[in-house]
Order: structure tokens, then sequence, then C-alpha cells
């Protein structure tokens, strides 16, 4: 994955870590709320990579279909 993606799930589990130290309840759900915003932006990440991913692929199977197609 990319670095953007590494990032929020190192955010993510830094805010875990944080959360699981944390005595106060109001805390704790701050920490558990940045958790969940941080790995849903990863997962947003990988989405979007992945869909970049299959478009490029479909672009290239195109491009090498048009060159192998014989001339008229």
């Amino acid at each position: 994955m990319s670095q953007q993606h590494d990032f929020f799930l190192a955010r993510a589990a830094e805010a875990r870590r944080e959360a699981d130290a944390a005595t106060l309840p109001n805390v704790k759900d701050r920490c558990l709320r940045a958790v969940a915003a941080w790995e849903s932006m990863a997962a947003r990440v990988e989405r979007t990579e992945k869909q970049r991913a299959r478009v490029e692929a479909a672009r290239l199977a195109r491009a090498e279909e048009a060159a192998s197609a014989p001339m008229t």
C-alpha cells in the first residue's frame, strides 16, 4: 500500500494505544473515535488505490488490444 495508507494505520495504532492508556472515559471515547476516523481514511485510500489499479489495467488491456488489432 501507499505511504499515506501506512501513515493512517500508524496514527490509528497510536490512537488505540492512547485509548488503552486513558483513564478518563471521555478521553478514551475521543481516542476511539480517532481510531475509527484514521481506519476509515486508510480504507478509503485502499479502495481508491485498488480502483485506480483496475482502471489502469483496463486502459492497458484496451491499448494492447488496439495495438494488436489488424489494420484494415
